[in-house]
């Protein structure tokens, strides 16, 4: 099966980008190889560029206490474990005092690097970190791996307060999911109206089915159409019928 997740508001788009970021960042920096490690520079400096944004660091908190005041309420339900609540809001609590412990704005640290801002500023040209353009940053490429390795775990360390509470938010949003067993017939879905409302839709699908959802969706109807993935066509719609998971997750 083959999970796709649709953000359905701008807030959830801009958590599910950084979290693929940081992730793409722990894999390509826990390598060994220049190139890795490139490629690892590349993802950071997008990081940097989402979270510039004034706003990030508050909306986290207000989502933070919100979901705290939501699972407080929830204590003398039944059907809730005590244990796995206090688990989640000890959670919560923590990374809302380290956000608030967190000194200035997110990713000050990297934009008062004049060096790091110098590569940024070529990163973004087409070859333009070669090592006539760059021979700092390609003296920085040939250090050993472990010199590149501990510069990456001092310029992620500031980033992880935010790491951390948008990992709380898309944990929970993911763990809320209604999920139904749908069909697509003949590669199309359409749902009107606002039975279920959402922040966020999960599709899974057979991943032998040669086709991909493109997915609009708006408070008043929801439509799905699958596409053929044959790269040497014309987009086109699947034409067979497509059963598939489909998950409305709400906070």
């Amino acid at each position: 099966m083959i999970c796709y997740e649709h953000p359905l508001n701008e807030r959830i788009r801009t958590l599910l980008r950084l979290e693929d970021l940081f992730s793409r960042i722990d894999f390509f920096s826990s390598k060994n190889s220049a190139t890795e490690h490139h490629a690892s520079l590349i993802a950071l400096f997008e990081v940097l560029e989402i979270t510039s944004r004034a706003d990030i660091k508050s909306d986290l908190l207000q989502e933070l206490e919100r979901q705290k005041q939501i699972l407080e309420s929830l204590r003398k339900n039944p059907d809730v474990s005590e244990t796995t609540l206090d688990t989640v809001l000890t959670d919560i609590k923590i990374t809302f005092r380290g956000m608030l412990d967190f000194p200035g704005k997110v990713g000050e640290h990297l934009r008062e690097n004049e060096w790091l801002m110098a590569i940024k500023q070529r990163i973004s040209i087409p070859g333009g970190c070669c090592v006539f353009d760059l021979p700092s940053y390609h003296y920085w490429l040939n250090l050993d791996s472990t010199e590149r390795h501990k510069d990456f775990e001092e310029w992620l360390k500031p980033f992880q307060p935010i790491r951390n509470a948008s990992g709380i938010v898309l944990r929970l949003l993911r763990e809320s999911g209604k999920t139904l067993q749908v069909v697509a017939n003949n590669g199309i879905f359409q749902q009107l109206g606002s039975e279920y409302s959402a922040y966020m839709l999960r599709l899974n699908l057979d991943n032998q089915l040669p086709c991909v959802p493109e997915i609009s969706a708006n408070k008043y109807a929801l439509n799905i159409r699958f596409v053929s993935t044959q790269s040497n066509q014309k987009s086109r719609v699947y034409e067979g019928d497509v059963e598939f998971e489909l998950t409305f997750c709400n906070l």
